[in-house]
């Protein structure tokens, strides 16, 4: 099944956010589901290396198929925290630690496979032989799908798909936090057919009281009279409209809120107003 446009992060379900039981999660899941929002974002660190586990446990009693869903997951940072003795956080990539950490969240989200598996940050000691060899074994062995990156520059992305091809980089990306645009990244996803995904699609906008956030919130408010949809939706569907094809992970676990993001996949903004919105964001015209 192909990916849901909106992407469901999870990160905030367990022990980092609300602390979800699991007949929450299984509500959540297939709340989701039901409103086609059937991929899921994880990352082995979530909730100190707790969420992927408390998650899986809900989709084995939600009755949901493992066919329905998509199931993301990275690997790489060593965190200090609980359940780990590290002195320092770092970055892992040697053959044997993403082997085992792969192994690890299929088990704690009850999974023979995962649909994406990403590198979470780029590390500067990462080896991209070790790297591809691994990932080609683990692809060929059908216990991941798809391969790809997490928050890697265009000079990073090349230095891997030099060597095995990436499918998906997610990246930090928003009206307010679009540098993707400027530095080559989003670029580089388009020339190689890689699959942009954006964390904190929604930036700082309700975030902070600053002139930018006044200057996006004014243009915002005319526009949701234009497009009769909340501004939320409208930072979603900016995102939406590069031709990148970039796809929104939303960390909210508000039902509403998931339903209010699903409306920006009707929406298309009308090219001058995109641009009325990049330039409240800089506060500069284009050159």
């Amino acid at each position: 099944m192909q990916k849901s446009k909106i992407v469901i992060g999870c990160m905030s379900w367990g022990k980092w956010g609300k602390q979800f039981s699991t007949k929450e999660q299984i509500d959540m899941i297939q709340f989701c589901v039901a409103n086609r929002n059937t991929t899921f974002d994880h990352a082995d660190i979530y909730g100190d290396y707790s969420t992927e586990s408390d998650f899986g446990k809900a989709f084995v009693e939600s009755g949901i198929e493992r066919e329905e869903i998509q199931l993301v997951s990275k690997c790489g940072i060593q965190l200090i925290g609980n359940s780990r003795p590290n002195k320092v956080k770092y970055y892992q990539y040697d053959k044997k630690y993403i082997i085992d950490s792969l192994h690890q969240s299929l088990k704690n989200l009850k999974t023979e496979y995962l649909d994406t598996f990403l590198l979470h940050r780029p590390s500067p000691l990462m080896q991209p032989n070790e790297i591809a060899d691994t990932i080609a074994e683990l692809q060929e062995s059908g216990k991941i799908i798809d391969f790809g990156v997490s928050n890697f520059t265009p000079s990073q992305v090349d230095l891997i798909t030099d060597k095995i091809p990436i499918k998906v980089n997610q990246i930090e990306f928003s009206l307010t936090q679009h540098a993707a645009m400027l530095n080559g990244s989003l670029d580089k996803m388009l020339q190689k057919e890689i699959e942009p995904m954006c964390w904190s699609p929604l930036g700082s906008v309700f975030r902070k009281e600053n002139q930018q956030s006044k200057r996006i919130k004014d243009v915002l408010t005319k526009l949701s009279e234009k497009y009769a949809v909340s501004e939320d939706v409208l930072l979603l569907s900016w995102i939406l409209k590069h031709p990148a094809k970039i796809s929104p992970v939303i960390g909210t676990t508000n039902k509403n809120r998931i339903l209010k993001a699903n409306k920006a996949l009707e929406i298309n903004l009308d090219l001058e107003d995109w641009f009325l919105l990049l330039q409240a964001s800089t506060g500069n015209e284009v050159a």
